[in-house]
C-alpha cells in the first residue's frame, strides 16, 4: 500500500511540475492532457485519476507555484525581522519581488487574478498575510497614517494594476519606471511626513498604538478587544 501511495504522490508531483513548465513557457493553451502526460512521462488517464480535469490541474499548478513563492516571501520577512532590516526597505523589497514575479509568470499571474480563484487559494492568503506582516512593521514605527487594512489593500491593488498594465503593453514599450512611480504615489498616501504637525501625527500615533495592542498582555482579551474597537474608531474618524 505504501508503495502505491508513494508512486501516486510521485506521479502527482511530476504532473504538476510538467504542467507548470508548460504554463510558464507556452501559456494555458499548452496545458493539455496529452501534452502534460507526455512531458511528465505518464499515461493521460493518470491525470484524470489524480486531478479530474484540466481546470483542477491548473488550480493545483497555480497553488503549488504560489505556495513556493509565498513561503519564500515569508522566510524573507522573518529574516528581515531577525536582522532588524528597516521596515520600509523590507516593504519595498516585497513590492519589487511581487512585480518581478508577475512579469516573469504572466500566465500564472492571470490565473491568480481571478477573484474566485484567489478567494479559495491558501497560497494567495499566505501571500496576503506576508504583506500584512510587512505593513504591520511599518505601523509599529509610527509612520503609517491610514489603517493597516487600508494600506494593505492599496499596495495590493496598486501592485496588481501595475503588473496588468505592463503585461498588456508590448515589452519594448513598457515604462521601466512605472512600478516605482506607482509605489511612491501609494507611499505618499499611506505614510506620514515627519515634518508635518498634527492631526497627521495624531492619526499615525493611533495607528501605531493599534498595531501593538496584541502585545499588551497586561490587559485581558476582552479589554484588548475594546481598546482595538476604540482605536479603530479613532483611525477611521481622522
Amino acid at each position: 500500500m505504501g508503495g502505491l501511495t508513494g508512486k501516486r504522490s510521485e506521479n502527482r508531483s511530476r504532473i504538476i511540475q510538467a504542467a507548470a513548465q508548460l504554463l510558464r513557457e507556452h501559456g494555458p493553451a499548452a496545458v493539455t492532457t496529452r501534452g502534460v502526460a507526455e512531458h511528465a512521462g505518464v499515461q493521460p488517464p493518470a491525470i484524470y485519476r489524480l486531478f479530474g480535469d484540466k481546470d483542477s490541474l491548473l488550480d493545483e499548478v497555480a497553488e503549488s507555484v504560489m505556495a513556493e513563492f509565498a513561503a519564500s516571501k515569508a522566510a524573507k520577512v522573518e529574516a528581515a525581522q531577525a536582522d532588524s532590516v528597516d521596515p520600509l526597505e523590507d516593504l519595498y523589497a516585497g513590492w519589487r519581488s511581487q512585480i518581478e514575479f508577475g512579469l516573469a509568470n504572466p500566465a500564472l499571474f492571470r490565473l491568480l487574478s481571478d477573484p474566485a480563484r484567489v478567494a479559495r487559494s491558501p497560497a494567495a492568503q499566505t501571500g496576503r498575510r506576508v504583506l500584512e506582516a510587512r505593513v504591520h512593521r511599518v505601523a509599529v514605527t509610527g509612520r503609517l497614517r491610514v489603517s493597516e487594512p487600508r494600506a494593505v489593500a492599496m499596495i495590493q491593488a496598486a501592485g496588481t494594476g501595475v503588473i496588468q498594465t505592463l503585461l498588456a503593453t508590448p515589452a519594448e514599450q513598457r515604462d521601466p519606471e512605472l512600478p516605482d512611480a506607482v509605489y511612491q504615489a501609494v507611499l505618499a498616501h499611506i505614510l506620514t511626513d515627519p515634518s508635518t504637525a498634527p492631526p497627521d501625527g495624531t492619526l499615525a500615533t493611533a495607528v501605531a498604538f493599534r498595531a501593538i495592542t496584541p502585545e499588551l498582555t497586561v490587559l485581558s482579551a476582552a479589554e484588548r478587544q475594546l481598546l482595538d474597537d476604540w482605536l479603530d474608531r479613532v483611525v477611521n474618524a481622522l
